[in-house]
């Protein structure tokens, strides 16, 4: 048997190839929230990001680093190519960090060694100890990964392995990087690797997938019954393509089939200890953070987290679950941190009744912050007759995305009816200028006279593809929660916003996903699995900020 925790570690990667969904950018601030959410929710390691790909990436990384501390918090982890230059970057940035984890990584199948590095495997064999030893020269801990290994020829990937654990590697991934792997191809994977690299008891073999064929999960759980002790996901699943094996599905499917797991941990079947550390309650909070900040939200039958996730509309099922609930659900949705909790505040409420509450909830804002929260929170006070648990995620998930705005939204105003012409009037304060200004626009709707004022104003080329808008609570008066996705290049943006008012929350939406697209074009970002490190080494990275 391979190094063992002892359980199972949960590798977090959702603020680095969560963050690669198209439209799923972060800016700091938000990346810092989810990664204080993770921190909370007891993941083991927070893949930060890939240093090396801007001096934003590098930035949020090393802010990260810095503040997302503890004895018993997270490491923070990093990205890096089998490149000197990536590897130094990314030691760099996590520099602050007292646990820190540089992750590199190489092809190792012939497709991408082929058509993607032009490198034999002679270079691969050559590159992968030389990079894995500067590493560990920078940093105790080192996570190695033979990307696409689920493609690989397997003796090929049992001599890199070697290598790489030779060198200093103390763990060893092996990603399913394009979803190819069925679970008993990747269960006896794992479970080859085991048998067939000599040294594979010095290092934990970790996993990462993605769900091209809806297998991801499945796959994951197979690897732990062979062998796997670290699992690399994201909060709901998102990533390239399909997206990632989803955090919260293989921590539940951990949790509820516990006896059946154990056996393949040593332990005894009825053994109480939880496989992993997750602090379940928090899931459903990081869920809704993670959508919120990323503006991709969770279809209603997603597993776990879904809004029918705990639902009965069968009479049947009704039945039996009002007789006993374990007739039709295995999960207490408790367990997972979904509830119908409202608070007793409202428009009197006073700024440390809502900052109490808010702590209650997870929620650490700074003083500044925090009047900004109250300040939204008095104004839904006045328009909202009963705030939830819910409307406060909603104005803090909000709050987050307000910094690295060229525009301001000032002046919504809308006018339309079956025998008007909808018009829209939009103030716009552009705070690199210093100036505000208004214009007025027509439309086949509200939304849409919205969205053409806005890209007067704005002259940003762009075409909207989504807008979609739904509640955050039940009632005529819940917040509305709209999220909008534009695309300029080929590439997606998208903004979020929520307010009772669904065309002012559209129009705040839409500039957010502006700031967003003008914003990223200013990164010049490199992707790690598409750039080749060969062509990036005389790339000058500063940490001079974005």
């Amino acid at each position: 048997m391979p190094k063992d925790p002892g359980r199972i570690l949960i590798f977090d990667t959702t603020l680095r190839d969560g963050e690669q969904s198209p439209g799923a950018s972060l800016n700091l601030e938000e990346k810092l929230a989810i990664a204080h959410q993770l921190a909370r929710l007891g993941v083991d390691v927070i893949e930060a990001g890939f240093p090396f790909a801007s001096p934003g990436d590098f930035k949020a990384v090393n802010k990260i680093a810095e503040v997302v501390t503890g004895e018993n918090g997270p490491t923070i982890c990093g990205l890096a190519r089998a490149a000197r230059n990536d590897i130094k970057a990314c030691f760099e940035a996590l520099s602050p960090a007292p646990k820190k984890r540089i992750h590199t990584f190489i092809a190792t199948s012939d497709i991408h060694l082929e058509h993607k590095l032009k490198k034999s495997r002679k270079d691969v064999l050559s590159i992968v100890p030389e990079m894995v030893n500067y590493a560990k020269s920078l940093v105790d801990d080192v996570e190695f990964s033979c990307e696409d290994a689920s493609r690989s020829d397997p003796e090929f990937l049992y001599e890199v392995i070697q290598a790489a654990i030779s060198a200093g590697a103390n763990t060893i991934n092996i990603p399913d990087t394009v979803g190819f792997s069925t679970p008993s191809e990747f269960g006896r994977l794992i479970s080859d690797i085991n048998n067939n690299v000599p040294n594979i008891d010095e290092a934990i073999i970790s996993v990462h997938g993605h769900n091209d064929l809806g297998l991801a999960v499945a796959n994951f759980l197979e690897a732990v019954r062979n062998g796997a002790r670290q699992l690399e996901c994201t909060v709901n699943g998102i990533g390239e393509r399909a997206g990632n094996a989803s955090l919260e599905e293989l921590v539940m499917a951990l949790h509820v089939r516990k006896r059946f797991y154990n056996k393949f941990l040593n332990r005894r079947e009825d053994c109480p200890t939880p496989l992993t550390a997750i602090r379940t309650e928090e899931i459903t909070k990081t869920s809704r953070l993670v959508s919120n900040l990323t503006g991709m939200n969770v279809q209603p039958n997603k597993a776990i987290v879904g809004a029918n996730a705990f639902a009965h509309e069968s009479g049947i099922h009704q039945d039996g679950v009002l007789k006993n609930r374990l007739t039709y659900e295995i999960i207490d949705a408790k367990t997972v941190g979904l509830n119908n909790n409202k608070i007793s505040l409202g428009k009197l409420s006073g700024r440390s009744a809502v900052r109490a509450r808010l702590e209650e909830m997870g929620y650490d804002l700074s003083r500044e912050d925090l009047n900004d929260a109250f300040a939204r929170f008095k104004d839904l006070a006045d328009r909202k007759r009963e705030i939830t648990d819910r409307d406060l995620e909603a104005i803090v998930s909000e709050q987050v995305q307000l910094p690295e705005s060229k525009f301001q939204l000032k002046l919504v105003q809308v006018s339309c009816g079956n025998e008007s012409k909808p018009t829209a009037t939009i103030t716009l304060f552009d705070t690199e200028e210093l100036v505000e200004n208004t214009v007025v626009a027509l439309g086949t709707g509200p939304v849409d006279a919205v969205c053409k004022a806005l890209n007067k104003l704005a002259k940003v080329p762009n075409e909207l593809i989504e807008f979609s808008v739904k509640s955050v609570t039940e009632g005529i008066d819940a917040l509305g929660e709209v999220t909008i996705r534009i695309r300029n290049n080929g590439r997606i943006y998208s903004g979020h916003s929520a307010d009772t008012d669904v065309v002012v929350a559209a129009a705040n939406a839409y500039v957010n996903a502006l700031n967003r697209l003008i914003f990223s074009e200013k990164k010049n970002s490199i992707h790690p699995q598409y750039d080749d490190p060969s062509k990036s080494e005389n790339t000058v990275l500063t940490n001079s900020g974005e």
